[in-house]
């Protein structure tokens, strides 16, 4: 299984105002950053680009312009089949994260 489908889309609880004994924050009050969950699974593009960025760290490449130049010697290129430049890669990864 790719994702988890029986995720519930997300809605705005609306919880108790007051922190309770063994809170740390008042509920709300800090911002809930959604992530790994989504509405398809990743496709083999995205796949393909987070497996090699996982090798491309794990040989410790953590400059931009190195990453860059390893994914383009290894033939993963954008989605448009262009090497992949800082612009673009910056712009893709900043869709994907979205």
């Amino acid at each position: 299984m790719d994702y988890n489908p029986n995720l519930k889309l997300w809605s705005r609880s609306k919880p108790n105002q007051v922190a309770g004994k063994g809170n740390i924050e008042l509920p709300d009050d800090v911002e809930n950053i959604v992530h790994q969950t989504r509405e398809n699974p990743p496709t083999d593009y995205e796949n393909g680009l987070a497996s090699a960025l996982a090798e491309i760290f794990d040989n410790d490449i953590s400059e931009l312009s190195d990453i860059i130049i390893e994914l383009n010697k290894r033939g993963i290129y954008a989605p448009d089949g262009s090497p992949w430049i800082e612009k673009s890669f910056k712009s893709e990864i900043k869709r994907l994260g979205a």
